[in-house]
């Protein structure tokens, strides 16, 4: 079954992440960054293409554009 996402544009989402991992560098410990899994995306749907969805979202008061592959995700939530 493939789902209509042109009925969810301009709706809030949460994706849940299958296993992913990002990394952070602090000015400290430059030789041993902190590993940390990325659970969540929280946005608003924008677009969709057939390789995954484009949310918007804000944080620290400015709004960005995060691409998220079908193949990285477990859940989304529609509100």
């Amino acid at each position: 079954m493939k789902l209509d996402w042109a009925q969810f544009v301009g709706k809030p989402v949460n994706i849940t992440m299958l296993e992913n991992y990002g990394v952070v560098y602090s000015k400290e410990n430059l030789e041993q960054p902190v590993f940390y899994e990325i659970v969540f995306k929280t946005g608003v749907l924008i677009a969709y293409y057939d390789e995954g969805l484009l949310l918007e979202a804000v944080r620290e008061e400015q709004k960005y554009n995060i691409f998220v592959p079908y193949a990285s995700i477990k859940c989304v939530e529609i509100f």
